[in-house]
């Protein structure tokens, strides 16, 4: 796959909660630099890390607007529309920063404002 086609896939699989299949977008030792989660390093934690989104949200939407690819670099500019656990909605505009290597995300970086989130330690 290349960067366009994987970044279509991670949205694709983030929206329909298949993570199983968004964490084989990533490479066994892709580095993410999460906004809420830190500083995430290995493909087997992210994969732990990710079992959780289920129980996290009642409803999870992250909608593309914007890809930009520019070889290994690629970013995209989302709409992320979820709903807590607790029923708290959150609404958020989010931006991703991709290095893909050898068809896979070996680093990942997002940033969006963090307070919509804050109904996720409030439940």
């Amino acid at each position: 796959m290349d960067a366009r086609e994987i970044l279509t896939k991670y949205y694709e699989f983030a929206n329909a909660g298949d993570w199983d299949g968004w964490c084989d977008l990533f490479a066994d030792d892709q580095v993410m630099d999460e906004q809420l989660a830190g500083h995430i390093e290995g493909l087997e934690t992210l994969r732990s890390m990710m079992k959780g989104m289920g129980t996290m949200y009642r409803v999870f939407r992250n909608e593309p607007v914007h890809f930009l690819v520019d070889g290994e670099k690629a970013a995209a500019v989302s709409h992320l529309t979820a709903v807590s656990a607790s029923g708290e909605a959150i609404e958020a505009e989010v931006m991703n920063f991709f290095r893909i290597v050898d068809g896979k995300i070996a680093y990942m970086a997002n940033h969006h404002d963090t307070v919509p989130f804050q109904v996720l330690s409030q439940g």
